[in-house]
């Protein structure tokens, strides 16, 4: 991409209607624009992101035998009213909207009964179980505030799974491999040292449900940390119960703030049973499948990284979700032998599969590097008179100090790498 065709504006200062670190990063550099409070449209560098976390997402599902699916964002309010949600003195967070012929029908807000009812169809033996189904789809929460960015909009992506199972060894052995699927997702993603699977809450299902919080002072919850065991207890269950379970004690936990950027928790058969799902057991019995749910927040998992690595220069983004890998500037003239080479790097890059943005335009060397950092790719080349004259290019790290003159051969063997 060239940098003069990107669609994309940069700004010298924060948006003063934005408190959240993410929010004012982003659209600074470009990457959303702010429609209203908790609703952003992605441009396009802010997409090649969020994309790439949903085709992370989407690899490690596939390969635990998820199927991808397309559920619809009108949601039917009978299907609600059969499990007690539609009520907003119940769920206090719908959006809701009004057909022209009367009645109402919600939008998007979560979808186990859509999933439910959608496999009364497809499910009637133990043959056809276990099923695993999965959405990355856009949610509607009417937030009563949105300060926290793209962490807490009213308008966001999730991937939502959904799994059916005949028995509990089935359903928990599914379980266990979702958890390494889950380390994986944030592991990839660049958040893996930071992220803690952490022991909450099961609500009404269970006695505990598993988040994965990653570790940040802007967090929300806040979580006791055993570094030796890669675990974490949230505060509303941190009680002698919990600590003698995962044989810790108070003394070595650590008290930190985190961002819940992921959970998954048993959901039994209350879906499933409300809306009289059942398949026929080997021995001809009618049984009901038990349920669990596994959210990512696919905007929330960019702004956690955001608000994790973004220094007082701009944005720092993890290579495998970077927009791009490197920035490549020229420090020359149109016309003149180093423009000309740094045109025939660009292609070059390009041919090898290098995902690279070329800073070709006439503006400063100055407003090129800040504009680069604040970018945030994993890479920053420089072309110039100087650097050819040297038959070599300039390459430096976007979190590293030093200032590597690289020969041409060196420079694409590291690119190619």
């Amino acid at each position: 991409m060239l940098r003069s065709q990107l669609f994309s504006k940069t700004r010298r200062e924060d948006p003063k209607d934005e408190v959240a670190k993410n929010a004012k990063l982003l659209i600074r550099a470009g990457f959303i624009h702010k429609e209203l409070a908790g609703v952003y449209s992605y441009l396009p560098l802010g997409l090649r992101v969020i994309e790439k976390i949903k085709n992370i997402i989407r690899e490690e599902m596939n390969a635990l035998g998820g199927q991808e699916v397309q559920m619809t964002v009108l949601q039917n309010p009978a299907l609600y009213e059969q499990t007690n949600r539609w009520s907003d003195d119940v769920v206090d967070n719908w959006f809701k909207t009004e057909l022209k012929s009367g009645g109402k029908l919600g939008l998007g807000l979560t979808h186990e009964e859509e999933f439910v009812e959608m496999l009364l169809g497809h499910i009637g033996s133990y043959k056809d179980l276990p099923l695993y189904v999965y959405q990355i789809q856009k949610k509607f929460r009417n937030e009563a505030r949105a300060k926290s960015g793209i962490m807490r909009g009213r308008e966001f992506t999730m991937k939502d799974m959904y799994s059916f199972h005949v028995n509990d060894e089935d359903f928990k052995d599914f379980y266990d491999k979702v958890k390494g699927a889950y380390e994986r997702i944030f592991e990839r993603v660049g958040l893996g040292d930071k992220t803690y699977i952490t022991f909450a809450s099961g609500g009404i299902f269970s006695k505990y449900s598993h988040e994965y919080q990653t570790l940040s002072e802007v967090g929300e919850d806040t979580i006791y940390v055993s570094e030796e065991k890669k675990i974490a207890i949230n505060q509303e269950v941190m009680d002698e119960e919990t600590l003698s379970m995962l044989g810790l004690k108070r003394e070595e936990l650590v008290e930190k703030r985190a961002i819940e950027t992921g959970n998954i928790f048993e959901l039994g058969t209350k879906y499933s049973s409300a809306l009289s799902l059942e398949f026929t057991d080997e021995s001809g019995n009618k049984k009901t499948p038990l349920m669990g749910c596994y959210g990512m927040g696919v905007d929330r998992l960019m702004g956690a990284v955001t608000e994790v690595f973004a220094d007082e220069k701009g944005l720092v983004w993890p290579r495998e979700i970077s927009p791009f890998k490197l920035s490549l500037i020229c420090l020359a003239k149109v016309g003149t032998e180093a423009y000309k080479q740094a045109e025939e790097i660009y292609n070059k890059l390009t041919e090898m599969g290098v995902e690279v943005l070329f800073d070709e335009r006439d503006i400063s060397a100055g407003e090129k590097m800040a504009e680069a950092d604040l970018f945030g790719f994993p890479y920053r080349a420089v072309v110039s008179e100087k650097t050819i004259g040297l038959n070599q290019i300039e390459l430096k790290e976007r979190q590293g100090a030093e200032v590597m003159m690289l020969s041409l051969a060196d420079f694409y063997e590291r690119m190619k790498n």
